[in-house]
């Protein structure tokens, strides 16, 4: 049937022979049926025609490390993946490629990407190959076990005096981490564990990494915050090592606040993943926080996450993440009073802070961030001139604000779905209050 189609294409771009599509069409065909040089001349072709022409080159790329072309595949690879034109399975072919060329630790840390990016795009010959590199110590083992007692734990230098605004949530997290640790024997007397997990949710750059900081310097405790790829590994068993080691060097510093941003990359919901490796991971955070095996006494599990709704319904069950807050845009208020600690010890004039509050409603702290930058930019060109630092007025920063727009407001437009239509345990009624919906 193949060949019968391979035959009828020929015809039609004998008679269409500028015709890219069926010509792709060909070339695609005959790369499936393994007639490598037919196919390679025929994406060489396409791309004379049409010299950017994505597929063709990616081909092409297929075709030459069919033929073991490596030299020149690597070349096409290269030229795929800076131009940000490559899909996970030709980063693979990109590792495959690397590997060939001998260029160890560049195919593993690439190979590493294509499995976050894509699990079921797993390749035997380079799981096995690599894996005797990593075990044989030619390359260097994955540091993050290793760094943790050291350099990836910190001590804040901030607390709730930094954080503007926020106060209900100041307040939440007071009773459930700070007050536990400053009264122990009341807790003690009820039989309480000091401990627990908190899951700060709301848009993005509304703070929730920097509360989860100020929270740590607070309490003067260390202060550690991971991401899923510092914990995922490409060998079966590893990522889950990783992850107990980083709740066993926790409780080892205790006291101590975990923070785990983006928590959903990590704990989406278990039937959604697609291989067991994702379930099984899942599975050892469900445990740690548990503490049933090793007593979690005095470690402080905080979690960030713009999607709530993405994570697996066992996190929020007692003793895990049972306190779920939401971190709204800062009010009138609060950005007030970020605005107040974005601008100390820079050259002021007359700032009316209330007038720029009121003109951005819907801003997170990451808007308004932004909007002293670029306020701060066109001040810069003035000084420049002038050779003197010249100040910032009112005026100038609500012409910065015009230049922004609230980015809270994508993410309301998402939420406000969830909490209307799938909101039956009330979760997300915070979310229709703050947009003033009636329940």
């Amino acid at each position: 049937m193949d060949e019968e189609n391979i035959k009828n294409l020929k015809e039609a771009l004998r008679l269409s022979p500028n015709n890219t599509l069926l010509r792709l069409h060909l070339a695609e065909m005959l790369l499936k049926a393994n007639q490598l040089v037919e196919a390679e001349n025929e994406f060489k072709t396409i791309l004379e025609i049409e010299v950017g022409n994505i597929k063709a080159k990616r081909g092409l790329l297929k075709t030459y490390y069919e033929q073991k072309k490596y030299s020149t595949a690597i070349i096409i690879a290269e030229e795929l993946t800076n131009s940000d034109q490559a899909t996970p399975d030709i980063l693979l072919i990109y590792a495959q490629l690397l590997y060939k060329e001998n260029e160890i630790r560049d195919a593993i840390e690439l190979y590493q990407k294509v499995l976050v990016l894509d699990p079921t795009l797993t390749d035997p010959e380079l799981d096995k190959n690599l894996r005797n590199f990593n075990a044989g110590g030619d390359v260097e083992q994955n540091n993050f076990v290793a760094d943790l007692d050291n350099s990836l734990f910190e001590k804040p230098d901030i607390n709730f005096d930094h954080v503007g605004g926020m106060d209900r949530v100041k307040e939440e997290i007071n009773i459930k981490i700070i007050q536990p640790l400053e009264h122990p024997e009341l807790y003690a007397a009820y039989g309480k564990k000091v401990g627990g997990g908190i899951l700060l949710y709301g848009p993005p750059g509304c703070g929730k990494t920097h509360l989860a900081k100020a929270t740590a310097g607070q309490i003067s405790a260390k202060f550690i915050s991971v991401g899923i790829n510092d914990i995922l590994d490409m060998w079966v068993g590893n990522s889950e090592k990783n992850l107990h080691e980083l709740f066993e060097s926790a409780r080892r510093n205790a006291p101590c606040v975990l923070f785990f941003d983006e928590v959903d990359a990590l704990g989406a919901s278990r039937s959604d993943m697609r291989q067991s490796a994702g379930r099984a991971l899942i599975n050892q955070f469900l445990s740690e926080m548990d503490g049933i095996e090793y007593s979690n006494e005095g470690v402080l599990i905080l979690g960030a996450t713009n999607a709530p709704w993405h994570l697996d319904p066992a996190f929020r069950r007692p003793g895990r993440f049972d306190r779920i807050i939401f971190v709204q845009p800062p009010d009138l208020d609060s950005r007030i009073n970020i605005l107040e600690i974005l601008l100390k010890g820079k050259p002021l004039n007359d700032i009316d802070f209330k007038a720029i509050a009121k003109k951005t409603d819907n801003f997170s702290g990451a808007d308004l961030r932004a909007m002293v930058d670029i306020c701060i930019e066109e001040k810069l060109r003035a000084s420049f001139k002038t050779g003197v630092p010249e100040p910032m007025e009112t005026k100038d920063l609500l012409k910065a604000a015009k230049q922004l727009k609230p980015s809270t407001k994508e993410w309301f437009s998402s939420a406000r779905n969830y909490a209307l239509y799938a909101n039956d345990s009330g979760l997300y009624d915070d979310i229709l209050d703050y947009l003033n919906i009636k329940k």
